[in-house]
């Protein structure tokens, strides 16, 4: 392979960007599949096309904005929804996704749930620090700044236990790990301050260590079922709720950096349980309310379902999870998911909101499920993407000890579309020469990749808010260097 440097106007301060552009992503090692567990060959299976994934969650998603609930807007419920409907904003041609999150933000004044310490009343951060990253303005995230900045001077701490007063002031149930600590790692990520991202992680642990099942791998909802049993005897493991936590580990580690102390870790705990759940999906490719006792209610789930559709799509397209096992898998979840959206967009067989498995009206829906729906269905979309038409990879490396926030870097490529492959979101770009420019936020030592595809593959691009910023001034010294593959 022969690489030649791509020269471009020097863009960086304080360090040099390196840049990598290859055909093909590096192979990634993965927790061997399961004997139990039958394994397809992932051909027999293609991703659904990226244009058909597309239209079926954007009809999801205009019938939610429809059919708007009863819910506070800076409600968990909602914020869940406003998380899917950022990741379709990501992806779709309509303008009208994002700008009903921007409304959202504006009602609820950039501001968190009224709780200080409960993590469901931080969830909807996450949607503000994703459209701070996307325009830069400070009033979107300075609520929540202060907020957190009083967490971290004056932090509860104490007994996890779920009957002692208080409790809920901690992260003490399985729910809490999807709800707070991605909103602490994306402020991280979007101010370069590690004090977010280091709280959240110290108490994902500390969380983790309190409910995580080690022979299992799963997690129980809460201390008070760590002695309650199904009918059959088995210990109580709520679908949704481990849902949860495997798309919290999801997001999660979309902002742990790779040389993080405590990166390993995390892939680890998500590959345990990414293993466990491969087991107990069942025939139709949905899992139940109860993982363990699914002959007790028998009724289908789709909210857990999108939950481990998401967060076990992420995993194959990152090269976490083996394509050849988990693949066939994540296709027979989106599948079904589908299956159970009606003509008219209304996402049914939605357990209500709750603790524990419970049987429930299949008739039910609800935004949080719609949520998981379109989270899920950016990681089809985008795996759909890169069956059809496989990506350039680009490898951008801040090899330097401080944040680089909006670095502006270059890629060769013309007419190409560019997706961050962390979080499937199609970026705002501007050609430029005989490559594309796009804006990148780096930790310090922090690599991130991005897919660079032919315009035409895409069935629509995202019409973006932030497009002005890609056009913004380069920066003086240093400069951005970049190989490409031939």
């Amino acid at each position: 392979m022969h690489c030649k440097p791509f020269q471009l106007t020097p863009l960086a301060v304080l360090c040099a960007v390196a840049v990598t552009c290859v055909a093909v992503p590096a192979a990634v090692s993965a927790a061997p599949a399961t004997a139990s567990v039958p394994v397809l060959a992932a051909a027999a299976m293609p991703a659904p096309a990226a244009a058909a994934t597309l239209a079926l969650m954007e009809k999801a998603a205009d019938w939610q904005l429809a059919h708007p609930t009863d819910y506070p807007a800076d409600d968990w419920t909602e914020a869940v929804g406003d998380a899917g409907f950022m990741a379709l904003a990501g992806v779709s041609g309509k303008a009208a996704y994002r700008d009903a999150m921007l409304a959202m933000a504006r009602k609820n004044r950039w501001r968190l749930g009224p709780s200080l310490y409960h993590a469901d009343d931080q969830a909807v951060g996450q949607t503000y620090a994703e459209l701070y990253q996307q325009l830069r303005d400070p009033a979107m995230i300075a609520p929540m700044r202060a907020q957190f900045d009083g967490i971290l001077a004056e932090p509860r701490d104490g007994t996890l236990d779920f009957l002692v007063p208080g409790v809920l002031m901690r992260w003490s149930w399985c729910d809490s790990l999807f709800m707070g600590p991605p909103a602490w790692a994306r402020l991280s990520s979007v101010t370069g301050d590690p004090r977010y991202l280091e709280f959240a992680i110290e108490r994902w642990w500390r969380t983790s260590d309190y409910l995580y099942d080690k022979t299992e791998h799963l997690f129980f909802r809460d201390s008070r079922y760590f002695s309650q049993r199904e009918a059959n005897g088995k210990k109580v493991f709520w679908g949704r709720g481990n849902g949860w936590v495997l798309a919290g580990l999801a997001r999660m580690l979309q902002y742990v950096p790779a040389n993080h102390p405590s990166r390993a870790r995390f892939e680890q705990q998500y590959r345990e349980m990414a293993a466990r759940l491969l087991q107990l999906q069942q025939a139709d490719g949905l899992w139940r309310a109860s993982l363990l006792d699914p002959a007790s209610y028998p009724g289908r789930e789709t909210s857990g379902t999108g939950l481990y559709t998401y967060g076990l799509a992420w995993g194959v397209n990152q090269g976490l999870l083996p394509k050849e096992t988990y693949g066939p898998a994540v296709k027979r979840a989106w599948q079904a998911l589908s299956s159970h959206v009606t003509a008219e967009g209304r996402l049914t067989h939605v357990q209500p909101i709750g603790a524990d498995p419970k049987r429930f009206d299949p008739r039910s829906t609800d935004v949080f499920a719609v949520g998981a729906l379109l989270m899920a269905g950016s990681e089809m979309y985008r795996m759909g993407l890169v069956e059809a038409a496989a990506p350039r990879i680009v490898t951008v490396t801040n090899g330097g000890a401080a944040y680089r926030l909006e670095e502006l870097v270059a890629a060769p490529g013309t007419d190409m579309v560019v997706m961050d492959a962390i979080t499937s979101r199609v970026l705002p770009s501007q050609a430029g020469g005989d490559g594309v420019r796009f804006q990148a936020d780096l930790a310090p030592g922090e690599t991130r990749r991005y897919l660079l595809f032919p315009r035409q593959a895409l069935p629509a691009v995202p019409a973006s808010l932030a497009d002005a910023r890609a056009s913004q001034g380069a920066r003086p010294a240093g400069a951005v260097q970049v190989a490409v593959a031939q």
